[in-house]
């Protein structure tokens, strides 16, 4: 089967997370994928190690795990675009290329002669995406953006964290870089749209992706409890702000989830916590007063979940649909039978390897699948076979540009 997107061709000029995840999902929908990277050097995350892909003899390699976690499915091609005849290739490739991704300084593309203004006189049709840290406009455009400080400055670091009263209270950044994911999925459904909308006028346009307007933009429920109450939402460990109990408890090996998230769900947790009197007691028997109660109900529940095994909570509180589940770490993560029977894991071969484990796209299509043709590339993996089909540049030139260091 051919993948929805394969009919496309993204130049990506883009590093580290946001625009190489954005492009990855564009790859798995189909997409042909050209990686323009640094020769000698490539994406940064190349060195964000260890950990890094072991060789078939045991020897570590120079594959990190970061790169290898968003880079499947493309071609690298080691360029020097600050030179005359990598500019000079990289508008032969635009040319050709349906979306063009790149997250340089804000001004970096115009003085290489690569902004969408130069790219959309060779080529009107193109999709050009840019990715930064604040925008291509305002008081911040100029200055670098990274996804630890956009979490903090977008309001993300102030409602993640145990209570300041709390041992260990005080603001935390979310365990994976969400701001740099989430502008990775925004900027591919960005791209997306700005397909559809050639479909209709074969024109192309301008995408202007900046992480502190997706930081600010996902903060969602809790962008509306503060614009709607004028209170500043705090931080609340795993406990929810608009529903009790919503949150983390011990149970007797480990820790469990229990999100409640009707009255009628309380009603039958309660049944089977042998607590039936709280489902009807006035301070309990609305998510309303349950809110409002909740540092006189949780503790009750905490009392209660402590008796009993994970297992022995949860195999009558799924029975009868009330929501819950254990904490895992990432190992049982990947153990679980539900995500074995999903299949989110998959290796795929690679030169150095032999293989190498990557995480499934969650998105399942009936008629055009995610595909997974091939793992993360090696540095310049690519170069010679596409400067050779797409640009029309001979071995012996190719021979030379990589002595003058230009691939």
């Amino acid at each position: 089967m051919y993948g929805a997107l394969s009919h496309l061709r993204v130049l990506d000029l883009s590093r580290v997370l946001a625009g190489p995840w954005a492009s990855q999902t564009l790859a798995d929908l189909g997409a042909e994928v050209i990686k323009i990277e640094r020769p000698r050097t490539g994406d940064d995350t190349r060195a964000w190690g260890p950990p890094y892909l072991h060789d078939r003899e045991g020897n570590a390699t120079s594959e990190s795990a970061y790169f290898l976690s968003a880079n499947r499915g493309k071609k690298s091609v080691t360029l020097d675009i600050a030179t005359p005849e990598g500019q000079t290739i990289i508008q032969q490739l635009a040319k050709q290329s349906d979306v063009f991704i790149e997250n340089y300084k804000v001004g970096d593309m115009a003085r290489y002669g690569l902004s969408y203004s130069d790219l959309r006189v060779i080529n009107p049709r193109l999709v050009y995406c840019s990715i930064t840290g604040f925008g291509q406009d305002g008081p911040f455009s100029q200055q670098a953006g990274y996804d630890f400080i956009v979490q903090g400055m977008g309001g993300l670091m102030s409602i993640t964290g145990e209570r300041d009263e709390l041992p260990g209270g005080g603001p935390q950044k979310v365990g994976v870089a969400f701001a740099d994911v989430m502008t990775g999925m925004y900027a591919t459904v960005a791209i997306l749209a700005a397909l559809a909308h050639r479909t209709k006028t074969a024109k192309g346009q301008y995408i202007d992706m900046a992480l502190l307007d997706v930081q600010v933009a996902a903060m969602a429920n809790m962008n509306l409890n503060y614009l709607v109450s004028g209170k500043i939402p705090r931080r609340q460990g795993n406990a929810h702000a608009n529903i009790v109990p919503y949150e983390a408890f011990d149970a007797k090996d480990g820790q469990i989830v229990l999100a409640v998230g009707n009255d009628g769900q309380f009603r039958k947790f309660c049944e089977i916590a042998d607590c039936p009197h709280l489902a009807s007691d006035p301070r309990f028997a609305t998510n309303a007063a349950r809110v409002t109660n909740r540092e006189t109900l949780v503790p009750l529940i905490r009392e209660m979940l402590v008796t009993r095994t994970i297992e022995e909570w949860m195999t009558p509180l799924a029975a009868v649909g009330v929501p819950c589940g254990p904490v895992n770490n990432i190992a049982q993560t990947f153990a679980h039978p539900q995500v074995l029977y999903r299949g989110m894991r998959v290796d795929l071969p690679h030169p150095l390897s032999g293989s190498v484990p990557t995480v499934a796209n969650p998105i399942r299509m009936s008629d055009s699948p995610i595909q997974y043709r091939s793992a993360p590339p090696t540095l310049g993996q690519h170069t010679n076979e596409v400067l050779s089909s797409l640009c029309r540049i001979g071995t012996d030139e190719i021979d030379q540009l990589r002595k003058n260091g230009v691939v």
